[in-house]
């Protein structure tokens, strides 16, 4: 079994139905109960739940601050290539985009980790665009024990791969797959994925089930918001992430909320989620889960991320660049999105202390060494 089966037997019109029926009591009931459902989450997504925005938030706060103290991890992409097989409507790296193709060799990699490690952080993001002939498990198995030597905790942000090769991956040092559906909604996502094998939705869909089964520590979900109702997707990554939790219950588990940004043969978004619907939902996720680690990244603005990241975020990129080569290199070019935050580190840093907040740069040391 896997969540694909759970998928198949949802109905995408009928959750939309349900929650955006969801009425005032629904609402209160959620907020009133010690530990929350999937009903209750709905709920709390829903419109009816608009109003009660304050005490969504000071819930969140407190949950938050029980459950992870006053800290906040910092973590920063390292984009290794910008090489795609796919052609998707919402993403720079599309292969039918005009742009100069670039892979990191492993110098280049080193002199990235140089420039990185001097800015403070211990925890990084790998992200390539999804090519496995050029940037596959070769590669990976060639680069990560170099950046491993640098960082304590690494994540990848990659093709989705075999049970097989994510647990070679995690011998060398991986320790977090980061792995986003895109959309839940199967017509929806064969519209923007137009070629490649993205375009195969149940390989996606079932890459959280082979993440467990190779033990890997945690898993990152997420809807790309903006494709479809936000309210549904976001639904189905909660429904997602209860059945993971289920089985595989000694992985750890984040949710991140990227909204869609202006890129190359940019995409006009099909449902826009306002600023205060972001909030709302942070909230929700938090009172579904209070052990759920919630990140937000530089694609949202800085004014948005000063006040947001008290309610519930755990972790959050700072300093991002999403070229390949990005930070020894200060030439902007290749991106694969527009970031809006772009203060430096150290200035997030210092924003995220004036909250009352504690900055972490590292994470923890896992038992695996990158030995070859």
């Amino acid at each position: 079994m896997s969540f694909f089966e759970v998928w198949s037997s949802l109905d995408w019109d009928d959750i939309k139905l349900s929650i955006y029926g969801k009425q005032a009591r629904d609402v209160e009931r959620a907020l009133a109960r010690p530990k929350r459902d999937l009903q209750d989450f709905m709920a709390l997504i829903s419109p009816a739940a608009e109003p009660y925005l304050e005490q969504m938030a000071q819930q969140a706060w407190r949950l938050t601050r029980q459950r992870f103290g006053n800290t906040v991890g910092f973590y920063i992409p390292l984009y290794l290539s910008n090489l795609c097989a796919n052609d998707c409507t919402y993403c720079g790296f599309s292969m039918s985009n005009r742009l100069k193709r670039r892979t990191l060799t492993e110098d280049e990699i080193e002199r990235e980790c140089l420039a990185i490690k001097a800015m403070g952080f211990d925890t990084v993001l790998l992200v390539t665009g999804e090519h496995e002939g050029k940037v596959g498990l070769d590669y990976f198995k060639r680069v990560l024990p170099i950046i491993k030597r640098h960082f304590s905790y690494l994540m990848m942000e990659v093709q989705p791969l075999s049970r097989e090769e994510y647990a070679e991956l995690r011998e060398y040092g991986l320790d977090s797959v980061m792995v986003y559906q895109e959309t839940y909604q199967h017509l929806t996502y064969d519209q923007h994925h137009i070629r490649g094998k993205k375009k195969d939705f149940r390989w996606r869909l079932e890459t959280p089930d082979r993440l467990g089964q190779a033990g890997i520590d945690k898993i990152g979900l997420g809807a790309l918001f903006g494709l479809e109702d936000w309210r549904a997707d976001s639904f189905y990554v909660a429904a997602h992430l209860r059945y993971l939790q289920k089985h595989y219950w000694q992985t750890r588990y984040s949710v991140s909320f990227p909204r869609l940004r202006p890129c190359a043969g940019g995409l006009e978004p099909k449902s826009v989620m306002s600023d205060r619907q972001l909030v709302q939902l942070i909230c929700a996720y938090r009172l579904f889960d209070q052990e759920l680690e919630l990140s937000l990244s530089t694609r949202e603005s800085e004014q948005f991320r000063d006040k947001v990241i008290p309610l519930g975020i755990t972790s959050i990129s700072a300093g991002s660049k999403t070229q390949p080569g990005g930070y020894a290199d200060t030439t902007v070019e290749l991106e694969q999105f527009e970031i809006d935050d772009d203060r430096a580190p150290a200035e997030v840093a210092r924003a995220v202390a004036a909250a009352g907040l504690q900055p972490v740069w590292k994470d923890w040391d896992n038992s695996y060494s990158a030995s070859r």
